[in-house]
């Protein structure tokens, strides 16, 4: 038979935990999925990338330049605007919309910036996505990469006129946080390109 002292003692016990907290909010949740499922996109332009290295004796093909330092610079800019978005989110909780819409500017500023060194890379490189199976990969990677990069900043732009909206201030600003989701995503998913691209040989 249980005792009733244990009882009393458990229940209040119960009482005194911290209470559980809220689930992410279904917006929230469904951009965490869209981006699984794009990192799985990515996984397998690695995948197909790695299986070809580590079937050619060569790699990349003869002939092939790669500017490393130009790629670096985009890379920092494209780190310190994923720096940029943590700020946002910051004012965004503190409801400053001036500071706000300050590191949004600043992170798109970035962001156009990468895009700028990324179409200067392609236009001056000597070989083409038909040239070889590397220059295919590359230009797939690099390419899908761009087109998400340049879907983060139309997002983030919306999300820099829309600053007042209640969907994006206080506790309603789900909207605002997937966007910042996605825009680490899109950081995080080119150092793994640029790893791979401009430094693995």
């Amino acid at each position: 038979m249980p005792n009733p002292k244990s009882a009393i003692a458990m229940a209040r016990t119960f009482r005194q935990l911290e209470p559980l907290g809220t689930r992410a909010h279904p917006l929230v949740f469904g951009v965490v999925l869209f981006l699984t499922s794009e990192l799985m996109l990515f996984a397998a332009m690695f995948a197909a990338y790695y299986n070809l290295r580590s079937n050619s004796s060569v790699w990349p093909p003869a002939g092939v330049r790669l500017d490393l330092t130009e790629s670096t610079v985009g890379t920092f800019f494209l780190a310190l605007s994923s720096v940029a978005v943590l700020f946002v989110g910051r004012s965004l909780n503190r409801r400053h919309a001036q500071q706000t819409r300050l590191w949004l500017a600043t992170t798109i500023a970035l962001g156009v910036a990468f895009l700028g060194i990324a179409f200067h890379g392609w236009s001056k490189a000597n070989f083409r996505i038909d040239s070889n199976a590397f220059g295919s990969l590359f230009y797939m990677m690099t390419g899908v990469h761009a087109a998400h990069v340049f879907v983060g900043l139309i997002l983030l732009a919306a999300l820099l006129l829309g600053v007042r909206e209640q969907a994006f201030v206080g506790d309603r600003r789900a909207g605002a946080e997937g966007i910042m989701y996605y825009w680490h995503f899109v950081f995080v998913v080119w150092v793994g390109i640029w790893a791979t691209l401009y430094l693995v040989r």
